[in-house]
């Protein structure tokens, strides 16, 4: 496996991203998902693709999509 591998490995598991353009960078994304996927890097969040899970098992939809003031800023990958 190369290092290229892991990397589409990783894309594969995560299901949602964050277009740093639009975030206002309040944090209500972070404090609400409820696997610790999202994190400040650089003054932007991101979401970790390893832990991202669109919140299955805890929700019934994307929680950083529902609590987001931005539309369309938290979206699928």
């Amino acid at each position: 496996m190369t290092s290229s591998d892991v990397a589409g490995i990783g894309e594969l598991h995560m299901t949602y991203k964050i277009i740093a353009s639009q975030c206002t960078v309040c944090g209500a994304c972070e404090f609400e998902c409820p696997n610790a996927a999202i994190r400040l890097k650089n003054d932007m969040y991101i979401i970790d693709p390893k832990k991202c899970t669109e919140c299955e098992g805890h929700f019934d939809a994307p929680q950083c999509a529902a609590v987001c003031p931005v539309p369309d800023t938290c979206v699928p990958a």
